[in-house]
This record gives C-alpha cells, structure tokens and sequence, in this order.
C-alpha cells in the first residue's frame, strides 16, 4: 500500500506538468498554424494564445469528445461483434440486406439481386 502511494506521490506532480506541457505546445501549434495560414487566406484576425487554446478545447470538445465514454462504447462494441459472431450467415446476410436497403445500396424497387 505504501509504495502505490509513494508512487502516486511521485507521478502525481508528473502528470500534471505532462498535461500542461501538452496544452501549451498544442496551443502554440494551433495559434502559429492560424497565424499562418487564415489571415493571409482569409483575411481573418490574427488570434493570441489563450484564444488558440480555447480554439483547441472547443474542437476536443465538439470533434472528439471528451473520452468519458470510452469504456461504455468498447462494451457495447464487444456485446455487438459477439452476437455477429454468434448469427448463422442467413441471419448475416438478411441483417447486410436491410441495412443496404436503408442507405440506399439495395436493389431498386421490383429489382432483383439474381436470387
């Protein structure tokens, strides 16, 4: 128990610093990437930092989420490939025709496959 916590203790502090080392270089990267290309591009504002880092939040955010999820996810997918797993390829190959006549990949109306 005590060498955990002494791990803990020692890797602690080192995580955060990794953290905040992380956001500034990502932040410096979007802000000269911006810098760089918009304003010349598109003759939009030329952004400081903090709005840089804000920008890449904001993306984290509405792009890739905020990982909360992750475990949840990686359950549901593991319970779906077992039961793929688990059907007969009759039950397969139904499943593969209605959802390609969902998106529009199925037969035409009156169309057959050759079946």
């Amino acid at each position: 128990m005590v060498g955990r916590l002494s791990r803990f203790v020692m890797l602690g502090p080192l995580f955060i610093v990794g953290v905040v080392v992380f956001m500034a270089i990502g932040g410096f990267i979007v802000l000269a990437l911006w810098n760089w290309l918009l304003p010349p591009l598109f003759g939009w504002h030329v952004i400081t930092f903090w709005q840089a880092l804000g920008l890449l939040v904001l993306c984290r955010i509405l792009f890739g989420g905020l990982g909360l999820h992750s475990h949840a996810r990686s359950r549901a997918r593991s319970r779906m490939s077992d039961r793929w797993h688990s059907m007969s390829q009759e039950e397969r190959d139904r499943i593969r025709k209605g959802i390609g006549t969902i998106f529009g990949f199925g037969p035409e109306p009156g169309e057959s496959r050759g079946e």
